[in-house]
C-alpha cells in the first residue's frame, strides 16, 4: 500500500494542464499516458472524460453545471480511507480519486467543488458540508450549493443520487461547512456562524491545498487561484 501511495504522488508531480488563450482546461498527453502506464486505460478514460465533462459544460448555466458535475463523480465506486489509502482519513484531490476509481464522501464532496470552481461557479455559492448521516448513525459529507447567500441550498450527495434542497433532508444533521475561503459553525440548518480563521483552520483541507500548490508551483496544476489559497 506504501508504493502504491508513493506512485499516486509520482503521478500528481506529472500533472500538466494545459491553458490555453481562452483558458481551455486539458491535460497534456505526457500526463494521460502516465495514468495508462500506473493505472490503466479505464483511468486514462476516466480523466478524459473529466476533461470533456469541464469543456463541454462551460456555457452552460449552474444548475446545468451542478446536475452535470453530480451525475458524472456520482458514478465513481465508494470505499474507505482505511481500505483504498491505509490511512483513517484521507482527502484526495480529484486526479487521485478518479485515476484509483475511489473515494468516500469527501473525496466526492472535493471532486465537485472543484470541478464545479473550475466551470466557474462562485466559491461563495458552494459549501463542503460535513454533516452527521442520521440514519446511517456516522460522520459524513456533501457539498451545497447556494444559489443566492439567503437561499435553501442544494445538496449534492453520493448517497442519495438525485440532488435535493437542505430543507427536505432531514436525514442529515449539518456540523459544519466551509468552501476556500470560510469556515461556518453550524446552526442548526440556518446559515451558521462563521469563524475566524477560515477553511485553512481545518488540517486535512489545509494539507490538500498544500498537494496542489506544489503542483502549482512546478506549472503542473489547475487553472483556478483560488482553488490553493
Amino acid at each position: 500500500m506504501i508504493s502504491f501511495i508513493k506512485q499516486c504522488v509520482f503521478l500528481l508531480m506529472l500533472l500538466s494542464v494545459s491553458v490555453g488563450i481562452a483558458g481551455k482546461f486539458g491535460f497534456s498527453p505526457e500526463f494521460l499516458q502516465e495514468i495508462a502506464a500506473q493505472f490503466g486505460y479505464r483511468a486514462q478514460d476516466r480523466v478524459v472524460a473529466w476533461q470533456e465533462l469541464i469543456e463541454k459544460n462551460q456555457a452552460g448555466d449552474d444548475y446545468q453545471k451542478i446536475f452535470a458535475v453530480n451525475r458524472f463523480f456520482n458514478k465513481v465506486r465508494f470505499i474507505s480511507d482505511k481500505k483504498h489509502w491505509a490511512r483513517n482519513d484521507y482527502w484526495a484531490t480529484p486526479v487521485e480519486f478518479l485515476s484509483t476509481n475511489g473515494g468516500d464522501c469527501e473525496d466526492f464532496s472535493i471532486a465537485k467543488y472543484f470541478t464545479l470552481r473550475e466551470l466557474g461557479v462562485p466559491d461563495e455559492k458552494l459549501r463542503i458540508t460535513y454533516v452527521k448521516a442520521l440514519r446511517l448513525n456516522q460522520a459524513h459529507m456533501v457539498l451545497a450549493y447556494y444559489p443566492t447567500s439567503q437561499s435553501d441550498p442544494l445538496i449534492l450527495d453520493n448517497l442519495i443520487k438525485k440532488i435535493r434542497r437542505a430543507s427536505t433532508r432531514n436525514d442529515l444533521l449539518p456540523v459544519y461547512s466551509f468552501n476556500g475561503k470560510d469556515l461556518w459553525v453550524a446552526k442548526e440548518r440556518g446559515q451558521g456562524r462563521k469563524l475566524a480563521g477560515g477553511s485553512q483552520r481545518i488540517d486535512l483541507w489545509r494539507d490538500l491545498n498544500v498537494r496542489m500548490k506544489k503542483e502549482r508551483n512546478l506549472g503542473l496544476s489547475y487553472t483556478i487561484e483560488s482553488m490553493i489559497k
